[in-house]
């Protein structure tokens, strides 16, 4: 019997105010690097907070998806007869174009013909596009298919966020940690090609990581604060490792949805706490929202970027801006320097206001 499609990161690509291309990413996270500083692309002057992790030299939202795209098929080996018939999952804000119309006018200029699916939920629209990708990769219904998101820090949502007080005030992001006071936005933009593992392997495709599982789950508690029993996220995290067939001691790191806040990084550590059993203690955890800021709709796809790198690398991630343990979090945090492991399995996780949580389970190929 013919073992089932299984979806395989063939090709990534990944901007953020650490660097251009995927190696910078890990580069970037590996040495620590706090990508934090003035916002100079608009007027910060009524605002609280005037901090962001922002590109010096940025292109459109359209033009960097654009090269993103191309740079993670070219990363595949997606030739141009290859990128026919293959599918793009979009991620992003909205605003003109408008996100249909955007997605339409990459996929063209892409050369990817097959469908187009836009996403526009959130914090959580990126990892979402992942898992509807990896499903309908399972199911058969498609070979291959391009996923990208993009942000780029705008004044009206940072606007918002700093009216609402989300914003750190102190110029650092601290998940976890005690004296945490925020988060911070950041750009990113990414894109990868997900493809099936028998394609990929008749094509001699060189993956560099294996989407295993997936799960999604809603809170139902408050239009913006988490669910502080964390069980929303926990249903998650069970349902990716059930669909990949694996215990809670298969996951060898966690990179966090963790944006800084108290009551999100409490919920989030409370979430671990449930679905790995009384193995949540054990599991290195940090999150790299703490270095890139966070990137909104693009989000979970550079977080998936660097989760994958970092496990193939065999290193992980530090988690920056510590100050100290929270009871609230009692977990095995990555502080003061890089780890390094051997795992084969990690958890990418993310959150969104109304309560929509993802997790994305991957291991290397």
């Amino acid at each position: 019997m013919a073992e089932p499609p299984v979806a395989q990161l063939t090709g990534v690509h990944a901007v953020s105010a650490l660097g251009r291309g995927a190696d910078a990413q890990l580069a970037g996270v590996l040495a620590g690097e706090l990508a934090f500083g003035p916002v100079r692309r608009f007027d910060t002057t009524a605002r609280r907070v005037a901090v962001a992790a922002t590109l010096p030299d940025v292109g459109t939202l359209a033009d960097e998806l654009a090269a993103a795209i191309d740079a993670a098929c070219a990363a595949a080996g997606l030739t141009g007869v290859r990128r026919a018939g293959c599918a793009l999952l979009l991620a992003v804000h909205g605003g003109p174009p408008g996100p249909s119309a955007l997605a339409a006018r990459l996929a063209e200029g892409g050369g990817l013909s097959g469908p187009t699916r836009v996403y526009t939920s959130a914090c959580v629209s990126a990892s979402t596009a992942v898992a509807d990708a990896a499903t309908l990769i399972a199911r058969g219904d498609l070979d291959r298919a391009v996923v990208a998101a993009g942000y780029l820090v705008e004044p009206d949502q940072f606007a918002l966020f700093d009216a609402g007080r989300a914003l750190s005030d102190d110029g650092a992001v601290r998940p976890f940690s005690a004296g945490r006071r925020g988060l911070l936005l950041g750009d990113g933009v990414a894109a990868v090609v997900l493809e099936s593992s028998a394609v990929a392997r008749r094509r001699d495709g060189e993956p560099v990581a294996t989407v295993v599982g997936w799960g999604r789950a809603g809170d139902a508690f408050h239009p913006c604060q988490p669910d502080p029993s964390g069980t929303g996220l926990a249903h998650a995290v069970r349902a990716a490792l059930r669909r990949a067939g694996l215990p809670p001691q298969a996951v060898g790191y966690v990179n966090a949805n963790a944006t800084g806040t108290a009551q999100s990084d409490a919920a989030e550590a409370a979430a671990l706490r449930q679905a790995l059993d009384g193995y949540a203690g054990q599991v290195p955890v940090s999150s790299t929202k703490a270095l890139h800021g966070h990137a909104l709709e693009a989000s979970g796809l550079l977080e998936l970027v660097v989760t994958a790198l970092a496990l193939r690398h065999g290193e992980l991630p530090v988690n920056a801006g510590w100050r100290g343990p929270d009871e609230a979090c009692p977990l095995d945090v990555i502080t003061d320097r890089p780890r390094r492991t051997t795992a084969t399995h990690a958890l990418t996780l993310n959150a969104a206001f109304g309560g929509a949580n993802t997790a994305l389970l991957v291991g290397t190929p």
